[in-house]
């Protein structure tokens, strides 16, 4: 039986200091915090790089969505917490059978949609029958093996599966599980009618989006009145527009800006941990990138430490799992940096002269690709960088597979599927990983899962089915007046049900 333990919001004092912790050299003095009770009536301006095309949460995939609209505007029976812990959300307690079948579900009482109706297990069966039986909505295919969704009472939901699934409860922390109003007819590219602790006040489409405190929600209130999302996608202009007063947190602070928030004394900095894997995209389908020694020789070629380095937070990754994800083992020895071997292997693929694209959104700047230019060039590698909006690298790269190299920051936790999806647009087909991956999925033993997943990683690896340049970590510059901002995995989820800003 799991039990769900609600994080009160945060009505406390802030502390008197606070560490700051970033990449930047130096042993800064500590940034003096407010003491003040916080605000109830504060607004909180939070910066962030990547704003939604829409709303449309069931509809529409990717980080930007899902970072600010899951735990705020739209709830799921369960959550996941900043270290991907499943966490009980609008149930109060569920049970899992032992033959990973039956999925129990209570819900907490007195919830109601941001119209004043009240939630009851029917909304979570009409919610979960759509996601099942309608291939448009996000989470179709991870519903797949769902037999059945039956309401007992209105305060129950029982789910079966044909056959286990061990990532089941965890695809119920993302689009896929959130609940909506049965027969609810709101425009969802534009509008809300969730459960969360805010609702939608205004989309100042291209600048900002406002959350307002929903003070019927059902759990803590939140602790701020409004939220703006400011949404700057230049890195220096997001550090500027701190600098001059505008935001109160900064995410996805550039390493190499820190230290102008950090020597301004007016902000705390935190470097969290992610599931962000800065990929190496191969085009597996296309020549010469269908060759392996290829691939492997572009692995080896890279040195890892020293990009890391230039990027200024992060971690080496070797393989397509991270360290906060089931299965993750370092696969350092996988493709340690060889560049004379690399010499060879191209050589021995009659590729001595390689010309390659790497195709990359242009707001991820030049860092990554001017590592990668020069580390190529050392192995007699030219590469031309395109950099391209965002919306053409999702039509030329991720949706027609019109590339040869790319780079993206995969930033969505157990993702390691994509792997095992030869329609991916990594074109990467492996019946043995495919298959490993199904064994992991249906093993009803978390331990063994995981076990399964670290075979299929480093089959993955071994393949140089890509390359992760590294583990991302974020760094966040947040005022001395928050208090209960995340720190980790907030390129994929933002929860600020327990934020507070103290009054100046």
């Amino acid at each position: 039986m799991f039990r769900r333990n609600r994080r009160l919001a945060v009505l406390s004092a802030l502390a008197a200091t606070a560490v700051i912790l970033s990449a930047c050299a130096g042993s800064p003095e500590p940034v003096e915090t407010s003491t003040g009770e916080p605000d109830l009536d504060a607004t909180l301006t939070v910066g962030l790089v990547l704003e939604p095309s829409n709303l449309d949460i069931r509809h529409t995939s990717g980080a930007a969505i899902e970072q600010i609209l899951i735990d705020n505007i739209y709830e799921g029976l369960v959550t996941r917490s900043q270290d991907n812990t499943i966490e009980p959300r609008l149930a109060s307690e569920y049970e899992v059978s032992e033959d990973g079948l039956t999925y129990t579900f209570t819900l907490n009482p007195e919830v109601t949609f941001h119209n004043g109706t009240a939630l009851t297990s029917a909304d979570v069966v009409a919610s979960y029958e759509a996601v099942r039986t309608d291939a448009t909505l996000q989470g179709n295919a991870e519903f797949a093996n769902v037999a059945s969704i039956a309401a007992p009472d209105a305060a129950t939901v029982v789910i079966t599966l044909s056959a286990p699934n061990q990532n089941f409860l965890f695809t119920l922390t993302g689009p896929a599980g959130l609940v909506f109003q049965t027969g609810d007819k709101t425009d969802l590219q534009t509008a809300e009618n969730g459960t969360g602790p805010f609702t939608l006040e205004n989309w100042s489409k291209g600048s900002t989006i406002t959350f307002a405190r929903y003070d019927a929600y059902w759990g803590e209130p939140a602790s701020v009145a409004e939220v703006v999302f400011e949404y700057i996608p230049d890195f220096t202009a997001g550090v500027n527009a701190a600098l001059d007063g505008s935001l109160d947190v900064l995410t996805a602070v550039d390493p190499n800006l820190a230290p102008q928030l950090e020597d301004s004394g007016d902000f705390v900095l935190t470097t969290g941990r992610t599931t962000d894997k800065a990929t190496l995209a191969f085009n597996n389908a296309t020549a010469p990138l269908d060759d392996a020694r290829v691939r492997e020789a572009l692995r080896l070629a890279i040195d890892h430490e020293g990009l890391v380095e230039a990027v200024g937070a992060g971690a080496t990754l070797y393989g397509p799992i991270p360290e906060l994800d089931p299965g993750y083992e370092d696969l350092a020895d996988v493709a340690p940096y060889d560049p004379d071997r690399a010499k060879e292997l191209l050589a021995e693929a009659g590729q001595e002269d390689l010309e390659l694209t790497l195709t990359i959104p242009s707001f991820y700047g030049t860092t990554v690709p001017q590592v990668l230019v020069s580390d190529f060039a050392k192995v007699g590698v030219t590469l031309e960088v395109d950099a391209v909006e965002f919306p053409t690298w999702l039509e030329d790269v991720y949706t027609n597979k019109d590339y040869e190299l790319s780079f993206v920051l995969h930033v969505e936790p157990r993702d390691f599927g994509n792997f095992a999806n030869p329609d991916y647009y990594f074109n990467y087909d492996s019946p043995e990983v495919q298959s490993l991956y199904a064994e992991a999925l249906a093993e009803v033993d978390e331990d063994a899962s995981a076990e399964l997943l670290a075979q299929a990683a480093r089959l993955v690896s071994e393949d140089h089915a890509a390359d992760w340049l590294y583990n991302g970590a974020t760094i966040t510059a947040r005022s001395p007046l928050v208090s209960g901002f995340p720190e980790d995995s907030i390129n994929s989820r933002i929860n600020l049900a327990g934020v507070a800003k103290a009054a100046e």
